[in-house]
């Protein structure tokens, strides 16, 4: 475990930290050309050897060095086929970890990977799951008679009313599992506020109460997991 998170904390600081706007807009225009891709590529090669402290390690910083440079360039060359940049992001980040997961348990990846598997609290990962997309689609249903009677006359970021959702059922979620209740109380408050301007300029009784069953029912399925996840 030590050994992992040392790489992982290397990971962090070389592609966060060490690496400078200017470096990832060079790299973006000039890719595999761009000698800021190398330079990158030096930095995590030399942040490995210092953080674990053993030259004789000096095999896994070039896995991982070699390894980055193949990553990147992929991202590179493939983030014009996406219009959301978030995900050749999250992909590259994805393949990363799975590389610095197996240079940390290279002589037991299988092992290791049992291991994980028997921590996993498989009741715990549906609820989330469950809370997310699943939940946005069932309340998209329940409330779809009502929200065709809404008529919208401001623009609004696309599915972000979704995403709100999601986030704050998980943080419902959070809130019962470590058993603060008020903390309910606190985001169904915050939310309040932050719609207050909204229903006062809209002046609709329709929006109001479209937005308070929306809210009420958000809430209402996530305490309902949360319980039946406490009950199981």
């Amino acid at each position: 475990m030590a050994l992992f998170i040392k790489l992982l904390l290397a990971h962090l600081l070389g592609d966060f930290l060490l690496q400078p706007g200017k470096w990832v807009i060079h790299k973006s225009a000039n890719k595999i050309k761009s000698p800021y891709l190398y330079l990158h590529i030096i930095v995590h090669f030399v942040l490995v050897l210092l953080l674990l402290g053993n030259y004789t390690h000096w095999r896994i910083a070039l896995v991982i060095a070699l390894s980055h440079w193949v990553i990147d360039l992929g991202k590179l060359y493939s983030e014009p086929l996406f219009s959301n940049r978030a995900v050749p992001f999250i992909i590259d980040q994805a393949f990363h970890l799975l590389i610095i997961f197996g240079c940390a348990y290279y002589g037991n990846i299988i092992g290791q990977i049992d291991y994980l598997l028997g921590l996993t609290n498989w009741g715990l990962v549906t609820a989330i799951f469950f809370l997310t997309f699943p939940s946005a689609i069932l309340m998209n249903i329940l409330l779809e008679k009502m929200s065709e009677q809404i008529s919208l006359d401001h623009k609004s970021l696309p599915n972000a009313g979704k995403y709100i959702g999601m986030i704050e059922r998980l943080f419902v979620l959070i809130f019962i599992l470590t058993e603060h209740w008020e903390g309910i109380g606190l985001l169904i408050t915050a939310k309040s506020v932050f719609r207050f301007n909204d229903l006062k300029e809209s002046n609709s009784r329709k929006l109001t109460e479209y937005i308070l069953i929306g809210t009420l029912l958000s809430f209402g399925l996530a305490i309902i997991t949360g319980l039946i996840y406490l009950w199981f």
